[in-house]
């Protein structure tokens, strides 16, 4: 008979940069996008108000950046959960066969949710992919960044990005990027909610309090 007890998942240092992810990559879409495509909301240039917007958008970089090293960093000396091959489960038989369940379900094509402590097969690739988008982000978003000041130290470490892309092809990787991230976002808190209906093991609170409710044999 399978009755749930209460396991410690997900550790602060995850729950903290997924809060600062969400906040970050909100303000980041919503000044990117005043900044591509600005309006003219005062009467005055001395109202500042596109600086502002364009240094809210840069703080938002920067600790979205610093953010996303702590994530990596902490997929080394974290638990198995915040491990990094939970992102790589492809590499594994049993992690691909996984992937394939996972789907299933998501496809409506079998009605057995798969119960997994940590990430299903499937979410760990999708993180894997987003994690790439938010490197492409931060690399393109860095170059753009180091165009003011062609002498300095972000122009050193990004400029030769440059020479291998144009102003444009940045700027559109940049925005494109940025819509990819809005439709996982949508995506990610409808199968969150799925598997929590399904489950039954918490995992909307448990990316607040750290515990998910999971399946013991007895």
């Amino acid at each position: 008979m399978a009755n749930l007890y209460e396991k410690y998942v997900w550790e602060v240092p995850v729950r903290v940069t997924h809060w600062i992810n969400v906040i970050c990559i909100a303000l980041l879409s919503i000044t990117g996008l005043l900044i591509g495509n600005p309006k003219l909301f005062t009467l005055s240039t001395s109202d500042y108000l596109m600086g502002w917007i364009r240094f809210v958008h840069f703080v938002a970089a920067y600790t979205f950046t610093v953010s996303v090293v702590s994530r990596l960093y902490w997929s080394l000396i974290g638990n198995r959960y915040a491990s990094w091959r939970e992102f790589v489960p492809f590499l594994t038989p049993e992690g691909r066969r996984g992937m394939l369940d996972t789907l299933r379900y998501y496809t409506f094509v079998s009605r057995k949710a798969p119960h997994v402590v940590g990430h299903n097969s499937l979410a760990g690739t999708a993180y894997f992919v987003v994690f790439l988008l938010y490197l492409t982000m931060i690399v393109t978003g860095f170059t753009l960044y180091s165009e003011r000041a062609p002498l300095g130290v972000t122009h050193k470490l990004f400029g030769w990005v440059m020479v291998l892309f144009t102003n444009q092809g940045l700027r559109l990787t940049h925005h494109m990027t940025m819509w990819f991230l809005v439709a996982f976002a949508i995506h990610h808190v409808y199968s969150a909610w799925l598997m929590d209906v399904k489950e039954k093991g918490g995992v909307m609170s448990s990316i607040f309090s750290g515990y998910k409710a999971v399946r013991k044999e007895g």
